[in-house]
């Protein structure tokens, strides 16, 4: 008998040890882990629409009217500094440069020898004057003559590439008319606009010794090969959109860039005691960020926050935290609102270092 009793207190000390154990595995299985913002000091980069052009982009005109008589270039070719590019017909300029220059040979003849007579006291020193000033009138006539059909040949001012034609070959074009345009795509000027905020952000952070360096995304989303600088800020602020309009420059040695491109401006940005969180602590709900945060009795409280700037795997919290915040770290599907749970707390670096993250 005493040992049957033995027997069922072991089975009863068992079975309680079993339910125990169970019940510790039930209270660790369902322990979420938490962790905290981060305060901390960082980079983040900005991404402003921008406008690509060319350092010199210009309209090539007929200087002169006429036919034109031939073209010594193609589109899209490139073209150096000097090069002639088009000829409009010169006849009537070299006709009128013979005349020029017959005129000036006849006033030659005439100065000299009233030159002569001048000096035997023949003529009066007014006349031998008026002859002289008669000579020069016709020399730059010459002159006058000779830029003018120096006009008919349309050179390359610089080196660059050729756009479109806006005439064809035999053309009559007037003086003025656009024949085509030529870009200097050797350096690359990037427009992009800056919220008056940020603006004042840089100006305040920027070393007057070095210049910003910045990065172009292109419209195929690959990032250019070479970095830019910001050399320029314009004067004012555009009164409707609070912006300021900056210009980056960018070497173009493979002229892959052309002017009239688009692309974004990927500028990085400091910022100080900036609250940094996991993304995967987040959720959406209609197109609004939200976090898990834990109140002092272990109860879940679903809160809207406001991003500053998204890093790989963590968001930069603007408004909704504060450093001492308690937040749902994971597990946020198997939970609901007010719900109290049992949590783990992770230090926030230990958890921010597991993210494969970000530069310092």
């Amino acid at each position: 008998m005493k040992r049957i009793f033995m027997l069922v207190g072991l089975c009863a000390l068992l079975w309680q040890t079993g339910c125990q154990s169970e019940k510790v595995e039930k209270e660790e299985a369902t322990s979420f882990l938490v962790t905290s913002p981060l305060a901390k000091d960082t980079l983040i980069t900005k991404e402003y629409v921008s406008q690509i052009h060319s350092i010199s982009h210009i309209e090539i005109r007929a200087l002169e009217k006429g036919y034109l008589q031939k073209i010594y270039v193609d589109e899209g070719q490139h073209v150096k500094k000097g090069q002639l590019m088009f000829q409009i017909m010169p006849v009537m300029y070299q006709a009128e440069l013979q005349k020029a220059q017959a005129e000036a040979s006849f006033a030659e003849i005439e100065y000299q020898n009233t030159k002569k007579l001048a000096s035997s006291n023949v003529v009066a020193p007014g006349e031998l004057a008026m002859a002289k000033a008669k000579l020069n009138k016709a020399k730059a006539e010459v002159s006058l003559a000779q830029v003018h059909l120096g006009f008919t040949q349309i050179r390359a001012p610089f080196d660059g590439i050729m756009d479109h034609f806006q005439v064809r070959l035999g053309s009559l074009v007037d003086e003025g008319d656009l024949l085509t345009t030529l870009s200097d795509n050797s350096e690359m000027w990037v427009y992009f606009n800056v919220p008056e905020a940020e603006y004042l952000d840089f100006k305040t952070s920027q070393h007057s010794e070095n210049q910003t360096q910045v990065k172009l995304e292109m419209a195929n989303r690959q990032v250019f090969d070479y970095a830019g600088v910001v050399q320029t800020i314009e004067a004012d602020f555009n009164n409707e959109t609070g912006n300021i309009a900056f210009r980056a420059t960018f070497p173009n040695p493979k002229g892959l860039l052309r002017h009239g491109e688009t692309g974004n401006i990927l500028m990085e940005v400091p910022m100080k005691n900036a609250l940094l969180i996991p993304q995967k602590a987040t959720f959406e709900v209609l197109d609004k960020k939200y976090v898990y945060v834990l109140d002092k009795g272990n109860v879940l409280r679903s809160r809207e926050i406001t991003l500053a700037a998204e890093l790989p795997h963590i968001y930069v919290v603007q408004k909704g935290l504060s450093e001492n915040d308690k937040i749902l770290l994971e597990g946020l599907r198997l939970v609901r609102e007010n719900e109290k749970i049992h949590s783990k707390y992770v230090e926030p670096k230990t958890v921010l270092s597991q993210l494969n993250l970000y530069a310092e």
